[in-house]
This record gives C-alpha cells, sequence and structure tokens, in this order.
C-alpha cells in the first residue's frame, strides 16, 4: 500500500510557496462561507527538501523521506509536516523519529486530539509515563479517548517503581476525571498488574464500567480466573457473548477458559464455531487441532493440521503434532516422515527425540544414533541436547553402558557441563555406582548451589539407597524450599519421612504428590506407606491404578514383588 501522495502541483514553483496544514476543522458543515485555510510558508530550500522527500518515497527510499520529512519538522515546527514525518516513522517502524515527530505535531498543533494521542503513545513507549499523562490529560479536556488502557500496558514491563508512580498520577487525573471509564479500566490493569486482583475487581465494580464494556468485562475475567474462581468467569463471558455475539475476543477468552477448566468438548465446539465465522485464522484452526488432540480425535485433529501445511501456517508445530497424530493412528512410516521435516527451532529437539523413540521401538537402534550423530555435526549449537536425547534412548533401552560412553564421550568434547554431569549421575545410580552420582550431584550443586533437582536426586538418593537419612532430608527440604509445587520433591519429602520412622507425615505428603502428579513410582511410594499402616486394601487399589497407566515401570513391579510376593495387586 502506498502512503505516500503527490504535492500540490504548486509545490514545484520558486518562490514562497505553501503546504496546506494538516490540522483539519471538526465542525460540521454550516451555509456560511468557509473559513479560509491557513498555510504554512516555506522557504525554497524547505520545499525542494519536501519534494525531494516525495518523489524518494514514490520510489520506495523511505530513508530518504523520513530523513528529509524529520529535518524539515524540526525546523518549520509545521504539525503538516510533523504529521507526515510521524506517519512515515510509524511506517518505517522508526521509533526514535516516531517520538519526536510526534512530539513536534503535538507540540504545534495543541488542540489536535490525533496528535496528542499519537505523543501520548509514543511516550508511553518509551517509558516516559508522566509526559505521556499531560498529552492524556490534554486529549480529556478535548473531549477524545486517551487510550488510558495503552498507557497502562505499556506500563507492564517496567520496575515497581515506574508502575507506582504512573499509579500516583492516575489517582490525580481520577480526581478531576473520577468517572471517566478509560481512567478507572487503565487503574485496573495497572493494579492487575501489581498483583493485586481483589482491588481491580473492585475497581471494575464503578457504575462508569458496568455498561457491557468488553475490554472490562475480558478483564474481568482474566482476574477471577488469576484467583481460581473460573466457575464465576464462564457466566460472565457468556453474557457478553449474548450482548455482543460478533465479538471474536470474548468468543476466545470463552473457549481458551474452557481448554483451562479441562471442559474439552465445549472448548472444541467453541473453537469449530470460532473458526467457522473467521476461516483465515490459523491461530484459530491450530488451536482446534490441540484441542482435537486432546480429546482423541486423531482424524480431525489430522485434517487440521494437513490443513495448517497447506497453508504454511505454524510449519514446524504442525509437523511435530501430526507426527504425534499418526503414531496415534498406527502409521510410523508417516510420522517419521513428518518429523524429519522439522527445521531448527523450538520444535526440532522434541522431533528427533520422538523419531529416536520411534527408531529404538522398530529395533533401529543404530538407525537412530546415525540421525542424531548427523544431526550433531550439522548443529553443534544443539549437540549437548542431542547427546542427551540419545543417551536417554539408549538406557531406556536397556543398554546403560553404552548410554554411559556416549555421556562420557560427550564429557571429554563439553567438559563440566551440569546437564551431561546429571545425565551421568542418574546412570551411575542404575548401575548401583553411588560415589559416581554424589561426586557428579556435589559437583553441581557446587556450581549451582540452589539446583533444586540436584539437591532432589541426591537427597532421595540417599533416603532410598543408605541409612543418611538426617543428611538427605536437609538437602531435600532445601529442595522443597525452592521449589514447594514441585510433585517430585514432595515425593522425595514424603519418602524420607517414610524412611525416618514419620508414617503419617510420609504418608500426607505421598497423598499430596499424587494429587499433583499421578505417577507409577509415586504411587509405588504411597502404596507402602499404606501397606506398612495396614491399610493394604487401599494400597492395592492404588498400585492397581498405577498399573494400568504403566504396567512396566520397574520401581511399582518391585515393590509389589516385594512386600506381596507378587507383580499383581
Amino acid at each position: 500500500m502506498k502512503i505516500f501522495v503527490t504535492l500540490l502541483a504548486g509545490l514545484m514553483l520558486l518562490g514562497c510557496q505553501t503546504l496546506p496544514s494538516a490540522s483539519r476543522s471538526t465542525e460540521p458543515e454550516t451555509a456560511a462561507a468557509p473559513e479560509p485555510v491557513e498555510y504554512a510558508s516555506f522557504t525554497p530550500d524547505t520545499l525542494f527538501a519536501l519534494l525531494t522527500a516525495e518523489l524518494a518515497g514514490q520510489r520506495g527510499r523511505f530513508d530518504i523521506a523520513l530523513a528529509n520529512y524529520l529535518r524539515e519538522a524540526h525546523a518549520t515546527r509545521d504539525p503538516g509536516v510533523a504529521e507526515r514525518a510521524y506517519r512515515i516513522s510509524e511506517y518505517l517502524g522508526a521509533t526514535q523519529a516516531a517520538l519526536d515527530s510526534a512530539l513536534i505535531w503535538a507540540d504545534s498543533d495543541p488542540s489536535n486530539i490525533e496528535a496528542q494521542r499519537a505523543a501520548a503513545i509514543q511516550l508511553a513507549r518509551a517509558g516516559r509515563f508522566e509526559q505521556s499523562l499531560v498529552h492524556m490529560e490534554n486529549i480529556l479536556r478535548h473531549k477524545g479517548n486517551p487510550h488510558f488502557d495503552f498507557l497502562a500496558l505499556s506500563a507492564a514491563e517496567t520496575d515497581p517503581d515506574t508502575r507506582a508512580g504512573l499509579m500516583t498520577s492516575f489517582d490525580q487525573l481520577l480526581q478531576k476525571y473520577p468517572d471517566n471509564a478509560q481512567l478507572l479500566f487503565g487503574q485496573a490493569l495497572l493494579l492487575q498488574q501489581d498483583g493485586k486482583p481483589e482491588e481491580a475487581l473492585a475497581l471494575l465494580d464503578h457504575p462508569a464500567l458496568r455498561k457491557g464494556d468488553v475490554g472490562a468485562l475480558l478483564l474481568r475475567a482474566r482476574l477471577l480466573q488469576s484467583l481460581d474462581r473460573g466457575d464465576e468467569a464462564l457466566p460472565l463471558l457468556h453474557k457478553g457473548i449474548r450482548q455482543h455475539p460478533d465479538d471474536k475476543r470474548l468468543r476466545l477468552a470463552e473457549a481458551r477458559l474452557l481448554v483451562d477448566q479441562r471442559k474439552l468438548p465445549e472448548a472444541h465446539k467453541a473453537f469449530s464455531e470460532l473458526l467457522e465465522q473467521h476461516p483465515e485464522d490459523d491461530d484459530l484452526r491450530f488451536s482446534l487441532a490441540l484441542v482435537s488432540m486432546e480429546i482423541e480425535d486423531w482424524q480431525g485433529a489430522r485434517e487440521l493440521l494437513e490443513e495448517l501445511l497447506e497453508r504454511d501456517a505454524h510449519r514446524n508445530a504442525a509437523l511435530l503434532h501430526l507426527g504425534r497424530v499418526y503414531e496415534e493412528l498406527g502409521e510410523p512410516e508417516e510420522a517419521l516422515e513428518a518429523y524429519a521435516q522439522i527445521e531448527p527451532g523450538n520444535e526440532y529437539l522434541p522431533a528427533l527425540a520422538r523419531q529416536s523413540t520411534l527408531l529404538f521401538e522398530r529395533q533401529q537402534g543404530s538407525e537412530a544414533a546415525r540421525l542424531l550423530r548427523e544431526a550433531r555435526a550439522s548443529y553443534p549449537e544443539y549437540a549437548v541436547q542431542l547427546y542427551l536425547i540419545e543417551a536417554e534412548a539408549w538406557g531406556r533401552n536397556n543398554q546403560p553402558q553404552r548410554a554411559s560412553r556416549l555421556i562420557d564421550q560427550a564429557l571429554a568434547e563439553y567438559p563440566g557441563d551440569l546437564n551431561l554431569l546429571y545425565s551421568r549421575a542418574m546412570l551411575a545410580e542404575k548401575r548401583g555406582d553411588l560415589a559416581q552420582l554424589e561426586r557428579d550431584l556435589r559437583f553441581i550443586l557446587e556450581q549451582e548451589p540452589d539446583n533444586a533437582m540436584a539437591l532432589n536426586a541426591l537427597g532421595y538418593t540417599l533416603a532410598d539407597r543408605t541409612n543418611r537419612y538426617e543428611e538427605a532430608r536437609r538437602l531435600i527440604e532445601q529442595a522443597y524450599q525452592l521449589s514447594p509445587d514441585d510433585a517430585a520433591v514432595i515425593d522425595s519429602l514424603g519418602w524420607v519421612n517414610y524412611r525416618m520412622g514419620n508414617l503419617a507425615e510420609a504418608e500426607r505428603l505421598l497423598r499430596l504428590a499424587m494429587d499433583k502428579m499421578p505417577d507409577a513410582e509415586i504411587a509405588a511410594h504411597l502404596g507402602e506407606v499404606l501397606w506398612v499402616r495396614g491399610k493394604q486394601r487401599e494400597a492395592r487399589k492404588v498400585w492397581a491404578e498405577a498399573l494400568k497407566s504403566d504396567p512396566e515401570n520397574t520401581t511399582l513391579l518391585r515393590t509389589l514383588q516385594r512386600l506381596t510376593g507378587s507383580e499383581k495387586p
């Protein structure tokens, strides 16, 4: 789209010629004769620079056009020239030039609401919030919309002191304009950013904001969801959709909330309706594909993901998920082909991991190793992760010695790499080499004393494989302080309490871990504690449920054999 038009033909004439001002009257037309248009007088040098800028713009040399317009905006302080400089800056994404030209435009035309808004937005983007508010108040005085919501959103990435200063400025403006909905909404956004959802919700109850405004409604729904009150947010969105049936934002918020609440069939219906209304929106198409996978509608997901590939949208992500869909449909060759097309990026390593898993399942471990070796040579920036993927695959396929040799090879290339050392420690644990495990984990903790994963791994191993219980508990408690919601850490804390004879506390912690992450190993631990506490029937039930999802888990099978004499609960 062209953003330049030629100047008036008279601009080409020498002498004291004129360029129309950008300001326009907002008054309705009347029968009276129109007031004469005021023109700014320019020197021949300025006229030549502006004509050069227009010609440069027509030829795609926007850099020359911007430089000329910006220079003349500074020189003339003319609002029309400044506005043109601002428009070009915005088109090019030239942030400093946009700020400079917007300020000249606003200063030279103080009654122009569009000029004041441009200056306010550019100042907000630059983090100069107090100056931005001056221009926004100017807009309020002229009965315009100042977009305080943009100002508040611009402050999201700033420091707390800056947001506090902006909040003070909002408070001052609210004293002058207590019923301004935009100002109230902006302050609610600030409160949300400061982690004060209850205060933000209270502010949204102001009568000026209770008229079905979509922005306020969406913010209210997000706040309720953040307070674990999603059951209140959903009816609110339903009501908003009835009031604004064509508003995409409301319908999208509803669909996402349904996903968060695991109401997946309803979410699928909501995304399907959205895609019907907006068939060109590939983000919606991708979201619907993911929900289809969640409800195991593999054929529906396949069609959507293949459509994305045809449209060349979300290519890597679509290929990764399509590979999984092919696996579920029993088409491993198609899955391997999909994974092989993924280029370096966020999906590259997961794709190679799935490729290696599939190849190992087909007894093609050597082919998987070749694939990963070639990937390391082609993309050395991924080498460590690729070593880890291969080592994990060998270990998972009962070849721990080969996995250990590979990690040693990797450490020779990348000595001291903490991820490789952690992998070597885990392999050492599998073959009973606790001394090697402890050396590697201690080294990691010397480098990163707050590494919760290493703290937990060492603490759990000491609790499970030695009688150094006090030391184990200290390590696990330190990990718990760092990661209090990590189910693996809670499991370790429960297990060390069990080993120390604190059975009631062990049961409490292991139940909590199981609630957070149903897992066969956690189930093995919980079942053992229940068994020892005389709750054998419940223990067998816990084990039976775990076996359904992970029938070959070695920890679970060994626990069953040790306590019941059988690998069946």
